[in-house]
């Protein structure tokens, strides 16, 4: 509770009022304009990118909001990309800090390396799901100035939401990762999880228990290396930051794409982005350190 309400809360809060300017504001239809051609590359139209924006606030509620695309194959497609690369607002921040504090080049590494792995997933995911891509057709409202009570009330029914939808799911995952660590369930895993982290993405060992954490949120996992900055190398704080931004969303995330798709569904996603993020995290270590 302390976590959803003192820290998500408020940087929840900031992002709802900021996406209700730009909606009140009439700018998103036309950012799916502009947004159209790029995401026809990868088999969609522009109004996937808003729940792609608003998975930059909260992954969970992003997830929900593909209810707006006209098909099926178009909701699985984004919400994949959602639950492999799009961080939500409270990981950004941590990865900004620490990336940032390393260099600008650590920090363009990292987000070049995300957005390369997204459009090249959306691309393959497009060829492999069957089905055709929904031509964009949108109203264009006129530009105006916001009106602060429609903001308001927008941000206000968000806020709802996420206190009766998101943080139950919260308290769920919470609960799971006590009970793990109770059976001593946890430190058996983190164990286990040393020579792929230490051997394969070149981190050390310690690092096993930000990625356990990762499985309860990614930001709590971007949390565990940031508190290791001292003791990590350039290298090693971007492929531990690439690492964990593609690694599995947070539990209320998949609980919301369980919901969304299905249980069926939601493993095989993750069958397929746990893989995947240690794939491009261990291929990002041995590059760097070949060319460093």
């Amino acid at each position: 509770m302390t976590y959803a309400l003192a820290l998500i809360l408020p940087i929840v809060t900031t992002f709802f009022f900021a996406f209700g300017i730009l909606e009140d504001s009439g700018y998103l239809p036309r950012l799916t304009v502009i947004a159209n051609r790029t995401f026809a590359a990868i088999g969609l139209n522009g109004k996937a990118v808003l729940p792609m924006v608003l998975g930059l606030g909260c992954v969970t509620m992003a997830t929900l909001t593909t209810r707006i695309l006209a098909t099926p194959r178009e909701r699985l497609i984004t919400t994949f990309l959602l639950a492999l690369a799009i961080p939500c607002s409270a990981q950004l921040g941590v990865v900004l800090g620490l990336l940032g504090g390393v260099s600008f080049g650590a920090l363009l590494t990292w987000a070049v390396c995300i957005l390369v792995v997204m459009l090249a997933s959306g691309w393959l995911a497009s060829r492999l799901i069957p089905g055709k891509r929904i031509p964009l057709m949108t109203e264009l409202p006129p530009l105006r100035w916001p009106v602060l009570g429609n903001v308001l009330k927008k941000t206000g029914g968000r806020l709802k939401w996420y206190l009766v939808e998101v943080i139950p799911l919260f308290l769920i995952g919470t609960f799971l990762m006590f009970a793990l660590d109770k059976i001593g369930a946890l430190p058996a895993i983190i164990e286990a999880g040393e020579p792929l982290v230490s051997g394969w993405l070149g981190l050390p060992k310690e690092a096993s228990a930000a990625f356990v954490m990762g499985f309860l949120r990614r930001d709590f996992g971007a949390t565990g290396l940031f508190a290791m900055t001292e003791h990590l190398s350039a290298i090693q704080a971007v492929v531990g930051m690439v690492t964990i931004t593609l690694f599995v969303p947070c539990i209320a995330s998949v609980m919301m794409i369980v919901k969304e798709q299905g249980l069926k569904v939601a493993v095989v996603l993750l069958a397929l982005i746990i893989p995947t993020a240690f794939l491009i995290g261990g291929i990002l270590n041995h590059l760097l350190r070949l060319f460093a």
